[in-house]
C-alpha cells in the first residue's frame, strides 16, 4: 500500500504550539508515512512530545507555560476518515464529527487546564479517550503500551482475531446464575429460620379454624347463657300470662261475646271486633317468640363449658399474633403462603443449582475455545517474531508468548506475557527487565510490524527507538519503520542518520537564544538541507565532505 493511500488511518495534520517550555511559537505541518525529527540533544524534540501528550490529555509535566508567559497553548488537527473509533467518541461527548477533529488545550500559568474538541469545552477524560483511538506513543520507557503485560492479552486477541463477545456473554449468564442462586439460598435460610413457627402456627390456626365473625357470636351466646337462670322465670311466667290460660283465653272470651252482641249492635262493635282479630294475630307471633326465647334459655352447664374455652382460644390466638380475632383466618392464609413457598423454595434452589452448572459449564466451554485460540495465535506471534527479529540482527534471541493461567473473568482463564531470551541458553523474562536498551528497541518495533493490524487508523509515535544501535542494524530498524508506515504514519524521534534518511518527511529541532531566553523551534528539510543534517548526525559538528557523501548515499538508498 502506498504511503498516502491510508483510508481508514486518522492522520495528526499539523501541531501548533504556543508559550510552552521553551516553545514560544511553533507549527509543526506533518504528512502521510514515515515523519522524521532530528536535532542535537537538548534542541527540545522531547519537549514536542511533551506538547502533543499535554493536547491529548496524558498526564506529563505539571509545568508547560513558558517563563513570562501567562499561558501556554497546544493545537492539534487531525484528518478523521469516516467509520474511524474517534467517531463513537465524539458521539458519546455530544460532538458531531465531521472530518476534521481539532484538540485544543490550554494552561494557564497559575496551572488551571482547559480543553476543546472542534470549540466544544470538554474534559480531559474525553481527550484521553480519544487519544487511546488517535495515537500510540512508543519507546524504551512507555508503559502505555507493549511494555505493560496488562495489555499483552488483548494484543493478542487483536492480532489472533478472536470474538471475545460469547466468553463475555457466557460469564455474564454464570455471574447472574450465582446471583440468583446466592438470592434464593438466603431467602429460604431466613424462611428457614422461622419454619418452625410457620408450621405450629398454621397447624394451631387450622385446628381451631375460627370462623368471621364468630367471637362476637360466642360472646352474645356467652352472656346469655349466663343470664339464663335469672331471666328464664321471668320469661315463663309472661308465657303463663299471655298463654291459653291467659291473655289468650280472655281475648278469646272477649271476641265471642262481642260477636254474640254485633247484630244488634248496628255496626258499632265491627272495627272493635276487627282489632280484637289482629290483636289476637301478633299475641300468637309474641307467644312464639317468648317460646323460642325459652328453649334457647334451656341449656346443658357443659355446653357453657365449651363455648367458653372456644371463647377464650379464639381470643388468645388473636393476643398472640397481635391481630383481630375476626383476623385470624385471613393471617392463616398468610402463614399457608409462606410456608408453601419455603416448601416450594427449596425445590427452587435445586433447579438454580443445575442453572449455575449448565452456566458454568458452557462458560468453561467458551473460555477453552479462547484458551485454544490464543494458543494457536502464540504461535503464530512467535514465528513471526523470530522472522522479524533477523533482519534487526537478532536473529538468536527468542521471543515467546507465555499462556498461563488465572482467576476465571469475562475475558478468559488466562494471562498472557511476552517474554524474550536474548540469546540461546540465556534466561527469558519481561521485555523491560530482560533487553538492553538497543535490543528492547528491536523488539519493540518487530512487535509493532507484527501487530500493524491492532492499531489500524492510528498514528505511531516512535521516541528514539533506535537509541543504542547503529549501522546495518539501524538501517535494518529504519527499513522496519518505513514499512510500518506504509500502511500507517508513522512519526519517528531519531538520532539515527540511517532512519533519518528513511523519512518522507524531514525536520530539525533547533535551539537558540533570542535577547536573553533560550528557544526551541522546528525546521522542514528541504532536499539539500537534509544532506547537511543527516551528514551532521554521521560526523558531529564538523561536518566533512566524506560526511555528506555517505548522507547522499544514505538518501539514495532511501529514494529506490
Amino acid at each position: 500500500m502506498s504511503p498516502h493511500a491510508m483510508p481508514n488511518q486518522a492522520m495528526l495534520r499539523n501541531l501548533d504550539i504556543r508559550d510552552v517550555l521553551i516553545i514560544d511559537r511553533l507549527s509543526l505541518e506533518l504528512g502521510p508515512g514515515l515523519n522524521v525529527l532530528t536535532g542535537e540533544t537538548g534542541a527540545g524534540k522531547s519537549i514536542l512530545l511533551d506538547a502533543l501528550g499535554f493536547v491529548l490529555g496524558w498526564r506529563g509535566r505539571a509545568e508547560l507555560v513558558r517563563a513570562g508567559a501567562t499561558q501556554g497553548e497546544v493545537t492539534a488537527v487531525f484528518d478523521l476518515p469516516p467509520g474511524h473509533a474517534a467517531e463513537a467518541v465524539l458521539t458519546e461527548a455530544g460532538i458531531v464529527p465531521d472530518g476534521e477533529l481539532i484538540l485544543r488545550r490550554v494552561n494557564t500559568a497559575d496551572g488551571r487546564k482547559t480543553a476543546w474538541v472542534n470549540d466544544r469545552r470538554v474534559s480531559g477524560e474525553v481527550l484521553r479517550a480519544l487519544s487511546d483511538v488517535l495515537v500510540e506513543l512508543h519507546g524504551q520507557h512507555d508503559d502505555r503500551g507493549l511494555l505493560n503485560p496488562r495489555g499483552h492479552r488483548a494484543l493478542l486477541d487483536a492480532f489472533a482475531g478472536v470474538d471475545l463477545g460469547p466468553a463475555r456473554q457466557a460469564w455474564a449468564a454464570a455471574r447472574a446464575a450465582v446471583k440468583a442462586l446466592e438470592k434464593a439460598e438466603t431467602a429460604l435460610a431466613s424462611a428457614r429460620a422461622e419454619e418452625e413457627f410457620l408450621r405450629h402456627a398454621v397447624a394451631e390456626l387450622d385446628k381451631l379454624n375460627p370462623e368471621p365473625g364468630e367471637e362476637a357470636t360466642l360472646d352474645a351466646r356467652r352472656r346469655m347463657m349466663q343470664g339464663a337462670e335469672r331471666i328464664r322465670a321471668d320469661v315463663a311466667r309472661a308465657f303463663g300470662m299471655i298463654g291459653e290460660d291467659g291473655a289468650e283465653s280472655a281475648l278469646r272470651d272477649a271476641v265471642r261475646w262481642l260477636e254474640g252482641a254485633a247484630d244488634r249492635a248496628e255496626g258499632k262493635l265491627d272495627a272493635p271486633l276487627a282489632a280484637l282479630g289482629r290483636a289476637l294475630i301478633e299475641l300468637s307471633e309474641a307467644q312464639s317468640g317468648v317460646e323460642d326465647c325459652l328453649s334457647g334459655l334451656e341449656f346443658n352447664p357443659s355446653e357453657l363449658e365449651a363455648l367458653e374455652e372456644r371463647l377464650f382460644a379464639i381470643r388468645a390466638l388473636a393476643r398472640k399474633h397481635n391481630v383481630l380475632p375476626d383476623d385470624l383466618g385471613g393471617y392463616a392464609n398468610d402463614l399457608r403462603q409462606r410456608l408453601q413457598a419455603l416448601d416450594a423454595g427449596a425445590s427452587g434452589i435445586g433447579a438454580l443449582q443445575r442453572a449455575v452448572t449448565l452456566a458454568n459449564d458452557t462458560y468453561a466451554t467458551e473460555a477453552k475455545a479462547l484458551t485454544a485460540a490464543r494458543k494457536t495465535a502464540a504461535e503464530r506471534l512467535d514465528k513471526a517474531m523470530a522472522a522479524e527479529l533477523a533482519p534487526l540482527k537478532m536473529e538468536r534471541a527468542v521471543f515467546t508468548t507465555d499462556i498461563t493461567a488465572t482467576d476465571p473473568g469475562p475475558d478468559g482463564v488466562d494471562e498472557v506475557t511476552f517474554t524474550v531470551a536474548t540469546n540461546p541458553g540465556s534466561p527469558s523474562g519481561p521485555l523491560n527487565r530482560i533487553a538492553s536498551g538497543g535490543e528492547l528497541s528491536r523488539f519493540l518495533l518487530a512487535l509493532k510490524v507484527c501487530l500493524t493490524d491492532e492499531n489500524a487508523g492510528k498514528t505511531m509515535i516512535f521516541d528514539e527507538i533506535d537509541r543504542g544501535v547503529g549501522g546495518a542494524t539501524a538501517d535494518a530498524v529504519g527499513r522496519r519503520l518505513k514499512s510500518l508506515a506504509e500502511g500507517a504514519q508513522v512519526l519517528v524521534v531519531t538520532h539515527s542518520p540511517q532512519v533519518a534518511a528513511l523519512g518522507a518527511h524531514h525536520w530539525r529541532v533547533e535551539k537558540r537564544v533570542d535577547q536573553g531566553q533560550t528557544l526551541s523551534t522546528v525546521v522542514a528539510l528541504p532536499p539539500d538541507e537534509r544532506i547537511e543534517e543527516i551528514a551532521r548526525m554521521i560526523s558531529g559538528d564538523t561536518v566533512s565532505d566524506a560526511a555528506r557523501q555517505a548522507a547522499r548515499a544514505l538518501l539514495g538508498l532511501a529514494s529506490r
